[in-house]
């Protein structure tokens, strides 16, 4: 067998059922990796005693037979995602100290299905950022390499991303704003899900853009993809956008084949200056998709070029509601004071020092967008535009398309430092192929498909029907398996 922290989540499950690995053994194997990746950053809250409690109660449960498919499997756990008696800071200093008395739905629904939490994950601050060079405990390096230069995970999952490329969990909880999933996966080698807006609870996750923010996987296969949305999908009560649907078996609907499916290009992904790489790699998944028997059909979605400026509109309106409950009163960090200050300079200290320069960027330009004279001219027009980029995919499946085909990214896996200083739009426009699906509230995933020039993974996203998860992730199995990835990154850490 290989070594215990390799193996994919229905590779661990088997081996876990027929009793040829204890969930204590497997844990224990996570735990030694993460020990000696402090090079990586992934983790930064460890919970290792927390961990093997959980593993021991696992193997009590496969013992006696009948435990749900996520048993006895080490998961890491995003710093966004609030877990009991735990810290959890959003990678900002301004929560620093929080150890919430709570847990979240989505990690709640993952420990009662019996997962084993080994700690939690680095992050962008708030999840704003697409390089994980935004955290308060400093930046997550890329397993991957090719040269000198560390590079970037992706972000804001890439706590998440790197440690699942790198062995370190065998999957991971993300969450996608507006491809804060899907590139960091496309970024790493490795599969992550942006489910529809709605299927996975949303309390008990600290909040960016309410109406766009949705938790998923970020795993190494398609299928352990689809093993543990299951596990975390479900109807909340305690969320008001919790969509009270069933929840499909999606493992089961693996394997159906893509024959007489219709697979949409958008020409409007067609970007000017969009590498050769990129281009060819679509080209590429196409063929696959078709050799298998889709067929490829043309289609347009001609808002897409709005895409990007309205969601820099909606999501820092969105984070500057949501963020002003960080003032330094209730919890988390508090300015020192001087003499003669008063509760307006305690908000200004707090957030000043709390927030970093990032997250104040977004939250000065949220405040401005929804601020009077300008609310009609930014925010309303915005929103106008979400409803008809979200008319375009309406339409496009409406003609009996099945699922889209896009790249994930506009490029490989950039180097820390190289864009997080330049022009921040520069930084923002890695979000240019995923922040639609957001939008929209449709299901997405990206998947990784083939390695650049430099020997980089690279991937491709599929767009879905809303609440077709299940149809999504087939036609992605059918994807990876024509694309055959199975490179890893060489250990150097």
């Amino acid at each position: 067998m290989s070594a215990p922290n390799t193996l994919t989540i229905a590779a661990a499950r088997d081996a876990l059922r027929k009793r040829d690995l204890t969930a204590v053994d497997l844990t224990q194997a996570c735990l030694d990796a993460i020990d000696g990746a402090g090079a990586l950053n992934a983790f930064v809250h460890p919970t290792p005693e927390i961990a093997l409690d959980r593993a021991r109660a696992a193997d009590t449960r496969l013992a006696a037979g009948e435990a749900p498919a996520m048993c006895g499997i080490p998961l890491g756990i995003k710093d966004l995602f609030c877990t009991e008696g735990v810290p959890s800071q959003a990678a900002s200093h301004i929560l620093n100290g929080f150890r919430p008395e709570y847990e979240s739905t989505v990690s709640a629904r993952l420990r009662n299905a019996g997962a084993v939490m080994l700690g939690k994950l680095n992050m962008d601050e708030f999840a704003m950022g697409s390089s994980n060079e935004t955290s308060t405990y400093g930046d997550v390096v890329n397993p991957w390499k090719v040269d000198d230069r560390r590079l970037t995970p992706g972000g804001s999952s890439g706590g998440s991303a790197a440690a699942v490329a790198a062995d370190l969990c065998l999957g991971a909880t993300g969450t996608d704003t507006g491809g804060s999933i899907r590139q960091p996966a496309a970024f790493t080698g490795t599969v992550g899900v942006k489910p529809t807006y709605g299927r996975c609870s949303r309390w008990g996750i600290i909040a960016f853009a309410s109406s766009l923010d949705q938790a998923g996987p970020m795993t190494r296969t398609v299928r352990d993809a689809a093993i543990m949305l299951e596990a975390m999908c479900g109807h909340d009560p305690k969320d008001s956008t919790s969509a009270d649907l069933p929840v499909p078996d999606f493992e089961a609907a693996l394997g159906a084949g893509v024959k007489g499916q219709k697979i949409g290009i958008p020409r409007e992904y067609r970007m000017d200056g969009m590498p050769d790489e990129i281009e060819k790699l679509w080209s590429e998944g196409a063929e696959m998709l078709r050799d298998a028997g889709a067929e490829i059909v043309d289609i347009s979605l001609p808002h897409t070029k709005y895409a990007l400026p309205a969601y820099y509109v909606i999501a820092p309106a969105e984070a500057s509601s949501n963020l002003a409950r960080y003032d330094g009163v209730r919890y988390g960090h508090r300015a020192k004071l001087a003499q003669g200050d008063g509760i307006t300079e305690m908000y200004e200290k707090t957030r000043a020092e709390g927030f970093g320069p990032e997250v104040q960027r977004r939250v000065m330009i949220g405040t401005y967008v929804l601020s009077a004279g300008f609310y009609d001219a930014y925010y309303n027009r915005a929103r106008k535009v979400r409803t008809l980029i979200k008319r375009d995919f309406e339409a496009v499946f409406d003609q009996g398309i099945d699922a889209i085909l896009t790249p994930a990214t506009p490029s490989a896996a950039f180097g820390l430092g190289e864009l997080v200083d330049a022009d921040p739009v520069q930084m923002y426009l890695n979000d240019v192929f995923t922040v639609t699906v957001n939008l929209a509230g449709l299901p997405g995933i990206a998947v990784p498909a083939g390695l650049d020039r430099q020997g980089l993974p690279l991937g491709l996203q599929l767009i879905g029907r809303p609440w077709d998860e299940a149809g999504l992730l087939n036609t992605a199995q059918v994807l990876e398996a024509a694309a055959g990835f199975v490179s890893k990154p060489a250990k150097w850490w």
